[in-house]
């Protein structure tokens, strides 16, 4: 806006763009309401997986544990205790204690290696209703020396919420030594 003597003269493009109207400024918050819906839908999802998926990997954390304190509770020389069983029992020909062998795939368990627990961390029966699978393997590290490696997987009916086909699953290991 210019003034020339007492007579103001207006240019009509300047009062266009002097600031931004009620309607513009509706748009631009629908389109953000939008977006922000958009984004809020996928953090629900990706919330629920994550918290699904870090529950079953604790518990197949929890579950190998378990198995875990139950061989490194054997005598290092066992190898008749069936500990697919809790409690574990001395059973001569059926239990493998920590007699090297096993394996770490819990596609392909070894009997006698191998155990199913339920969703509560209860042993069951591999026909049973089982929720995950412990498979152990048992290594000689050096003379007197024995390697106890558990994998816990979740079953996968029960891990695979997510479409990635990646199941939880823990491994651990730890050493046993002759005498202790």
């Amino acid at each position: 806006m210019r003034q020339h003597g007492s007579i103001r003269i207006c240019n009509p493009k300047t009062n266009a763009q002097a600031g931004i109207s009620l309607i513009e400024t509706l748009i631009a918050l629908g389109i953000l309401l939008i977006a922000a819906a958009g984004i809020m839908a996928l953090a629900t999802v990706a919330m629920s997986t994550t918290e699904t998926q870090g529950h079953l990997a604790s518990r197949t954390a929890e579950y190998g544990q378990d198995k875990m304190e139950q061989l490194l509770a054997l005598l290092y020389g066992d190898t008749n205790t069936d500990t697919t069983v809790f409690p574990a029992v001395v059973n001569p020909g059926v239990g493998t204690g920590l007699k090297v062998g096993g394996g770490l795939n819990p596609n392909a368990p070894v009997v006698g290696y191998s155990d199913y627990v339920d969703a509560a961390g209860n042993p069951v029966a591999a026909a049973a209703n089982w929720s995950y699978i412990r498979v152990w393997q048992i290594t000689q590290a050096a003379p007197n020396m024995i390697q106890i490696s558990v994998r816990t997987q979740v079953r996968h009916s029960i891990g695979s919420a997510s479409q990635t086909g990646i199941l939880p699953t823990s491994t651990i290991t730890s050493l046993k030594s002759s005498p202790f």
